[in-house]
C-alpha cells in the first residue's frame, strides 16, 4: 500500500468519523462513508501508514473519576539550556497528572495542563514534584473555573487536502 499524497472527500469523511468515534467497526465506518468494507479497510490502513492516524484511545470522564480540578501551570526556568529543558521535560513526562506540556514563547518557558482531584492534591504535586525539578525559577498556576469547550477532533478541510512531502527523517 503506497502512502497517499492527497486526501479526497472520502478520506476526509473517514478521518472525521474516526475522530468522532474510533470504536466504529469497519462495516459501520464503510456504511457511514458510502463504501464497501474492503475499500474502506484499505483506505484506513493507507491513512494509518501515512501517519495520519497516530493512535486510537478511549476518553474517560474526569468528573466521574473525581478529577475535578483542571489547572494550567506556567513554568519558567533559570536558564533555557538544552540540558535544563531536557531535565524538565523528562521530569514532567513521568507525572500522570500532567496531561499536556508545551514549550512556549513569551513570558514562561512551559505551559502545563494538570488534572487533579482537589487543591490538596495540587499542592502536593507542586510542592513534592514540580518544585523539586532542578532549574525552575518560577511557577504560576491558574485554576479553570469551567470548561467551555473541549475537543480532540482536528479541523479537516471538507473537499480534500494535499499532504506535505515527508521530511528527511521520514515524517
Amino acid at each position: 500500500m503506497s502512502r497517499p499524497t492527497t486526501l479526497d472527500h472520502i478520506d476526509i469523511a473517514i478521518l472525521d468519523r474516526l475522530q468522532a468515534d474510533a470504536s466504529l467497526s469497519n462495516v459501520e465506518l464503510a456504511k457511514a462513508v458510502n463504501l464497501t468494507p474492503t475499500p474502506c479497510f484499505n483506505r484506513v490502513k493507507a491513512l494509518a501508514a501515512a501517519g495520519l492516524i497516530r493512535s486510537q484511545v478511549t476518553l474517560l470522564d474526569p468528573e466521574v473519576l473525581g478529577l475535578r480540578l483542571n489547572v494550567f501551570i506556567q513554568v519558567s526556568l533559570e536558564k533555557q539550556r538544552e540540558d535544563a529543558l531536557s531535565t524538565f521535560e523528562q521530569a514532567v513526562s513521568s507525572r500522570p497528572e500532567v496531561m499536556e506540556c508545551y514549550l512556549m514563547t513569551g513570558d514562561s518557558d512551559y505551559l502545563l495542563r494538570v488534572v487533579v482531584a482537589d487543591i490538596r492534591e495540587l499542592e502536593r504535586f507542586i510542592m513534592r514534584s514540580l518544585s523539586k525539578i532542578p532549574g525552575i525559577s518560577n511557577i504560576r498556576s491558574s485554576i479553570a473555573l469551567k470548561q467551555v469547550r473541549y475537543k480532540t477532533a482536528l479541523p479537516l478541510p471538507a473537499k480534500g487536502y494535499t499532504l506535505a512531502a515527508p521530511s528527511e527523517d521520514g515524517r
